[in-house]
């Protein structure tokens, strides 16, 4: 994680992570959410701070939550079904469910369709935030399955050598199985900076680095600043000299894959809810599953034991430093900035339930 996103120690409040747990779970059933889809919930946010994947934990995701839940715009008793299909595909309609209820009932469809035919697709509309796109993605792992997992994101990019809000910030979450080594699990928007970073940096009194957004006119920044008013987010690369129009492209096509090919048209013009698309791939309907496995953990030694360029300690494949984070975070406890924790304590007052935080 980039220094920029870490809250400091000296001010950082640690919590344990099943403490967190059971507290959010309390949130969300204090709402009216069912026990079962609480703690499902709870999970998909849990996985994410234990992981230091801060932009999408509790932080910054179950006060959004909480507001969409309060003001009605979440479903709790969602009527999902399944509008299309196909034998290795289907579309679901989520009728306004959670994201972190609905995402994972997704990811098992595709799952489950793609044990039995080699691949399995499924697209979802009509959805909400389901949190990092790593967790559903990473349920494949379980099965000796690739699994890959893209939403369409806030519309809140501009395209490259554009100056308007046309393009989501679209993540894509993608884990692969290995035998011994830690998975590669890859998960990042399409954007330079995540929208939620940016609220992460705004909370730690940081400015934005160079070629993450623009200022108000659509023009990049290309140095360190305070976040602006009015920014729009810059595809990955940043401008078009460093390679904006490879961001740019791949924001696109989960736009095309999440909302267009659930029925939802694309970018400011979608019609429905947030849209997903959930992949899974059998492995050994393709090659052997052992000799795959021996293979990515051959690939990812020989990446984690590379000679480094000067200065730098160690080169990091995705998901390895969120796998050696994990491992910290289990034993010391999740680092939270105070106002995060001030906040848990007046929702925790105003809910009636057990505080369980640190005070």
């Amino acid at each position: 994680m980039l220094d920029q996103f870490r809250v400091s120690e000296d001010v950082a409040v640690f919590v344990d992570h099943q403490d967190m747990h059971a507290t959010v779970r309390d949130i969300f059933v204090a709402l009216g959410m069912p026990e079962k889809d609480a703690r499902q919930s709870a999970d998909v946010l849990l996985y994410a701070d234990i992981r230091g994947i801060e932009s999408h934990g509790v932080s910054n995701m179950l006060r959004l939550y909480v507001e969409r839940i309060q003001e009605g715009k979440i479903n709790l008793n969602p009527n999902w079904k399944i509008t299309r299909e196909a034998p290795a595909a289907c579309t679901i309609d989520s009728d306004s469910g959670h994201g972190g209820v609905i995402g994972p009932i997704a990811m098992k469809e595709a799952i489950e369709r793609g044990k039995k035919y080699g691949v399995g697709a499924v697209t979802v509309y009509n959805g909400g935030h389901f949190g990092a796109a790593a967790y559903t993605a990473a349920m494949a792992l379980d099965h000796d399955m690739i699994g890959v997992s893209m939403t369409a994101g806030g519309v809140a990019m501009a395209p490259t050598f554009g100056a308007e809000a046309l393009v989501g910030l679209n993540p894509i979450g993608i884990a692969v199985p290995s035998k011994k080594e830690p998975p590669y699990i890859f998960d990042a928007s399409m954007s330079a900076v995540a929208g939620n970073k940016v609220k992460l940096i705004q909370r730690l009194g940081r400015g934005t680095l160079p070629a993450w957004i623009t200022d108000s006119d659509g023009d990049p920044i290309m140095e360190e600043k305070e976040v602006p008013e009015g920014y729009l987010h810059l595809p990955v690369g940043g401008t078009r000299e460093i390679g904006s129009h490879k961001g740019f492209g791949l924001a696109m096509m989960i736009e095309l894959l999440t909302s267009t090919l659930s029925g939802g048209s694309a970018g400011p013009d979608r019609r429905a809810e947030q849209a997903h698309h959930f992949l899974a791939y059998r492995v050994d309907a393709f090659t052997d599953l052992d000799q795959f496995k021996d293979d990515v953990d051959t690939y990812l030694k020989r990446l984690r034991a590379s000679k480094t360029a000067p200065g730098e300690g160690q080169v990091y494949y995705a998901g390895l430093q969120e796998f050696e984070e994990e491992i910290v975070r289990r034993d010391k406890g999740i680092p939270y900035h105070p106002e995060v924790i001030g906040w848990f304590k007046e929702v925790i007052s105003e809910l009636s339930i057990e505080d369980r935080l640190p005070q």
